[in-house]
């Protein structure tokens, strides 16, 4: 089982802060580090000093850490036009060595869009499908040959799809609770499919249809790595699980129903469920980045259990 760190830098944190938890991330022992893309705070987080941008973010974090994956749990398909990601993912994989990962959804959140005059188009998942096969076979495509693209809402002509990235495939994450339309989509591009903040039933049913859809577009399900995200708060003891959940605004029967919360036993109890029903990876969602503390304590009491 992988731990991977994921942050939510819109909630308040600046590029220092986010650094520091990356180079804890790299030096505890975790697989990866990766962090949301959004632009605006959510529920009653001040949100200072304002939001960071994910691929600069990455860029910057590709030059600082050397063993560490890093990546997107979700790029937003609204922020960005898919010719210009796959040359700023390509280029952040070369200045990592070939670390980075791509995560990639629709995008959702309607007000940040407002805030910041970005727009919020229709048909999200469809115009996905396209930014998808744009990014993906702007990539496959070899050096010396040029990618065309016709679609409903972009459209790609005699492009010479450069630059490269370092790695000879970019793995490309989607994710979702979507029946059928997300499936469909990871069947397609996916390398890796992960379920946020599901519980093991809906993770179960989830993984299963993604599973069929793989097979129904011929491909063998465990080509796929399935993965969950889920809010993480470990403590020592009982009254070290209630401060933490106290700084990050929760209650703690409510993380031990909906994420990984209480000791370290029983966060390690709660991951084995995941991992009975196919999943090998868990994002955990770190909401206090200035609790490095809580780092080290899962590191050295889950991660060092999992094997």
């Amino acid at each position: 089982m992988d731990l991977r760190i994921f942050t939510e830098p819109q909630q308040g944190a600046d590029y220092d802060t986010l650094l520091k938890v990356a180079k804890a991330t790299e030096d505890l022992g975790f697989d990866a580090f990766f962090r949301s893309d959004h632009y605006l705070k959510m529920g009653s987080a001040d949100g200072l000093p304002g939001p960071t941008d994910a691929w600069i973010t990455l860029a910057g974090l590709a030059r600082e850490t050397k063993r560490i994956r890093l990546g997107t749990l979700m790029t937003a398909g609204t922020f960005r036009l898919p010719g210009v990601l796959a040359i700023q993912v390509a280029q952040v994989d070369q200045m990592s060595g070939g670390r980075i990962e791509l995560g990639l959804g629709a995008g959702w959140f309607e007000q940040e869009h407002k805030a910041y005059g970005i727009p919020f188009p229709a048909e999200r998942i469809a115009r996905l499908e396209e930014q998808l096969a744009i990014v993906t076979g702007l990539w496959g495509t070899e050096t010396g040959q040029t990618f065309d693209y016709t679609g409903a809402y972009y459209r790609i002509e005699d492009s010479p799809a450069l630059p490269k990235p370092a790695q000879a495939r970019v793995p490309v994450l989607i994710g979702g609770h979507g029946a059928k339309r997300t499936p469909a989509l990871a069947a397609r591009y996916a390398d890796e499919f992960n379920m946020p903040f599901a519980s093991v039933a809906d993770s179960e049913r989830q993984f299963g249809r993604v599973r069929a859809a793989v097979e129904e577009a011929g491909r063998k399900p465990e080509e796929l790595v399935y993965s969950n995200a889920l809010v993480v708060c470990v403590g020592k003891d009982e009254a070290e699980v209630a401060r933490r959940a106290a700084a990050i605004g929760r209650e703690v029967d409510e993380l031990k129903a909906n994420g990984l919360a209480g000791s370290p036993a029983e966060v390690v109890e709660k991951i084995g469920t995941y991992a009975e029903l196919g999943s090998s990876r868990i994002y955990l969602q770190v909401l206090d980045l200035d609790d490095l503390d809580h780092l080290e304590l899962i590191s050295s009491q889950v991660l060092s259990q999992l094997g």
